[in-house]
């Protein structure tokens, strides 16, 4: 029987063993011929080397796909009649994405859910959005980043001597929104209760550090209004006064009389 995991998490829980490719060597982009030996070599810090190449050079014919599948809700995303087996192909159906359930869900143990979770055995596919495939062709580190973290999804999701098949959904940010891990013959766990504790504690002070980035931004923007509008006022009262220095001079002087 195939078992599935589904979940939302970002990569934070995951190991943190892979770090970060560096490009080596030349700057300038890549030949085809260069490229084509780089993914045949399995090769993922190449310079030119787009994020596509980098996990089709890592994982060979594994699927990719650009789509805001991120935006699908959790609720459809977990279900077992969410057609899932629909991205591991080359042309990701748009009516895949935009899903909608209908009825009760299916158990897990069904024929129907078990044959489909068969025909995925072993494959990998990853749906990146339009916004984060254009941030990493400007940013090859954030690239490489995102790589590792995949990567390291994987390898915390792999079931050593089962056949297993990942489909991984990122967010803008490179983050892991959706994801399904399915064995073959096997089962696999998620999380743990502390390090679902864990990365939602990491999430809550991630979130207050942006607010308090925000409140800090706001704050040095209207300091720095404050001090504009008080640079303006010397400025008024400075010509103010030379001017009546000046006609006071003038007076004085018997010109204006």
């Amino acid at each position: 029987m195939d078992f599935g995991l589904t979940g939302k998490l970002s990569g934070y829980y995951l190991a943190q063993q892979y770090q970060k490719n560096g490009a080596a060597g030349k700057s300038e982009g890549m030949s085809f011929a260069e490229l084509a030996a780089a993914k045949a070599a399995g090769q993922l810090d190449v310079p030119g080397m787009s994020f596509k190449d980098m996990w089709q050079a890592r994982f060979p014919g594994a699927y990719y796909h650009t789509a805001d599948a991120f935006n699908i809700p959790q609720g459809v995303w977990e279900r077992n009649d969410f057609p899932f087996e629909k991205f591991f192909r080359n042309d990701l159906d748009e009516a895949a994405v935009n899903w909608k359930p209908n009825g009760a869900n299916p158990a897990m143990d069904s024929s129907e859910v078990q044959s489909r979770l068969h025909s995925i055995a072993g494959q990998k596919s990853i749906v990146v959005p339009p916004e984060l495939e254009d941030k990493m062709k400007n940013d090859p580190a954030l690239a490489n980043q995102v790589m590792a973290k995949v990567e390291s999804f994987i390898a915390a999701n792999q079931v050593p001597g089962r056949v297993c098949s990942h489909l991984i959904v990122l967010d803008e940010n490179g983050e892991i929104a959706r994801f399904r891990a399915s064995s073959h013959g096997g089962n696999i766990t998620g999380p743990t209760e502390e390090e679902m504790r864990q990365f939602e504690a990491e999430q809550a002070a991630k979130k207050k550090r942006r607010e308090e980035y925000a409140r800090l931004n706001e704050e040095s923007a209207l300091k720095r209004k404050l001090m504009e509008q008080e640079a303006d006022e010397r400025y008024y009262q400075t010509s103010i006064t030379k001017k009546a220095v000046s006609i006071a001079a003038y007076d004085a002087a018997g010109i204006l009389k």
